[in-house]
């Protein structure tokens, strides 16, 4: 992949996590659901803000993954590439045309 690929992957993935919604989907696990509104709002709010990528949870530049503490619980944040149809992977994660971005937000133990 080339380094100007992986840079528009990096801000599709930025877009949707910052903006969700826009580019992609956003679903969140039972445990996450399960939490107080309050505490999903505050957990969002961290997913869309975060910026600690470094070479252990972004070894490919791609800005697709986060973990976080979150009221003493290990939060997990991933965007996976679908198809337009969502039932396969994206013959193309930098093509936005060709390409549904779901963003997971879960409990660490759920993984």
């Amino acid at each position: 992949m080339t380094d100007a690929t992986t840079r528009k992957i990096a801000e599709l993935n930025d877009l949707c996590r910052k903006a969700f919604g826009v580019g992609g989907r956003l679903f969140q696990t039972s445990g996450i659901s399960a939490l107080s509104a309050a505490d999903q709002s505050a957990i969002r709010e961290k997913v869309e803000t975060f910026d600690a990528f470094t070479p252990d949870n972004d070894p490919y530049g791609e800005r697709d993954f986060g973990a976080f503490e979150h009221n003493g619980d290990r939060i997990f944040w991933k965007i996976d590439y679908y198809d337009l149809s969502l039932s396969q992977g994206s013959e193309d994660a930098s093509d936005a045309a060709k390409t549904v971005r779901v963003l997971t937000i879960m409990l660490a133990s759920e993984y």
